[in-house]
């Protein structure tokens, strides 16, 4: 699985016009799943990021984790970090897990986030969706599972 975390002073998720979901000061997770990820992979990153020290403590260095600050996160399915560019111009998601499978590890990483104790709000998995940010830093961090 490949995340990329924004740490964030707000973000929303918008879907048909409707605001589905919204944090204030926390990480922005955009979380993708490969051919091959399981739930192993979900649970490796959820541990590593809710555990990741890129707040910064009273002395202004990245010392503390999302946990230690009670943030918040949301967390919103997103298919193309698998996009391969190699060759062409056109993007290849033959990576991508499926998307019945892709979406069950998807639930599992938020379950796993959640059981962090933190408060999580989520994306809406396959739709088109207008994602908004004000990104803090600004810190932004691709984190992947081990194969």
């Amino acid at each position: 699985m490949r995340a990329v975390i924004q740490r964030v002073r707000s973000a929303s998720v918008e879907v048909d016009g409707e605001i589905i979901a919204k944090i204030s000061r926390g990480l922005l997770i955009l979380i993708g799943a490969g051919k091959g990820d399981a739930e192993a992979q979900a649970g490796y990153l959820a541990n590593k990021i809710s555990g990741l020290r890129i707040f910064e403590d009273a002395d202004g260095k990245m010392n503390l984790s999302l946990i230690d600050i009670e943030g918040e996160a949301l967390i919103v399915s997103q298919f193309t970090l698998y996009a391969n560019t190699r060759k062409g111009k056109r993007p290849s998601f033959g990576e991508a897990l499926e998307p019945g499978r892709a979406e069950e590890l998807y639930e599992d990483f938020v379950a796993k986030i959640r059981a962090e104790g933190l408060k999580t709000e989520t994306g809406k998995f396959g739709a088109k969706m207008l994602v908004s940010l004000e990104n803090d830093g600004p810190v932004t961090i691709i984190v992947e599972s081990p194969a």
